[in-house]
This record gives C-alpha cells, structure tokens and sequence, in this order.
C-alpha cells in the first residue's frame, strides 16, 4: 500500500497537483491541514479510488474537516491533526502521548512546516513539512510516502518537490 501525506498546502494547488501526478498511483492521500478550501478539490485529483483523509488545520476558517480523525490503515492505527492544538511547535511530546493514550502507533501531523520522523519509541511521529511555505533549511517543499508490505511493516519517505 502506497500512501501520500501531505500538509500545509495554504492553496498552493499546482504544488499538490504535481504531487499527486508524480506519485500516482497511490492507495491513499492523507492531508494533515491547512488546504483553506482546496479541500473541496482534492477528491477530483486522486479519484474516487483513492481512500481520502483530511483533518482541518488552524488556516481553514470555514473547514468542515474534522479537527482530528483516527484511522486505520492494515494493522497500524494512526492519529491525523494538524498539530497546532499540541503545541507541536515546541515539541511533538504531547502529540505522541496523546497518540498512544488513543490506541495509535503512528501519530501524523502539520503546523510547523518542517518535515520530521521519528521512529522511536511506541508511536512513530511523523509530519511531512509543507508543500507551500518550508522552513526547513533549503526550503523546499516536501511531503511523505508511506510504504506498507503486505505484513504491516511501513517504511516512510521524505520527497521534495520536483525530487
């Protein structure tokens, strides 16, 4: 199962839309926030064939998104929201807490606009950065693929835009 996760898109459709052509086919798209309103296009892009996550992120005023949702992908379950109700800027902590208090083992989110990983401990923490405004070093934009075998095991992937 080949999934992509994107956040922080702040309107910057051709940005997503490369994305998703470069990357399809894909199993899922899984948007961490901050569409502000492109939400409501995204399902033309990937098809009605693509499963579609979307949480709604401190930008999407008028968002009927969820503000956070828990999924379940093969035997993981995983936590979505944008991140910015747990502080994520100071540390991502609370998040993979919250997380594991829910019954998650991967903890998915947005806000800071960087991407970040960490597999460590029992809640894989991931955020794909932003596709619109990085601020990582380089600034590039970036998002995520997660790749899951047909045992469960997934293995994550940061990509810059245009690789």
């Amino acid at each position: 199962m080949k999934v992509l996760i994107v956040s922080d898109t702040h309107r910057f459709d051709d940005n997503l839309e490369q994305v998703i052509a470069e990357e399809a086919p894909f199993d899922a798209l899984i948007h961490l926030g901050d569409a502000e309103g492109s939400e409501y296009l995204i399902r033309e892009w990937v098809g009605e064939d693509c499963a579609l996550y979307m949480v709604m992120g401190n930008n999407d005023f008028f968002s009927e998104l969820d503000r956070e949702m828990e999924i379940e992908l093969g035997p993981h379950r995983i936590f979505l929201t944008h991140g910015h109700y747990y502080n994520v800027s100071l540390g991502v902590e609370t998040l993979a807490e919250e997380a594991l208090a829910r019954g998650c083992d991967i903890a998915m989110y947005g806000h800071t606009h960087r991407p970040y990983l960490n597999q460590e401990g029992p809640v894989t923490v991931l955020n794909p950065g932003s596709l619109s405004y990085p601020r990582q070093e380089g600034r590039r934009p970036s998002y995520m693929i997660m790749d899951m075998d047909d045992t469960g095991r997934v293995s994550f992937h940061t990509y810059f835009l245009g690789k």
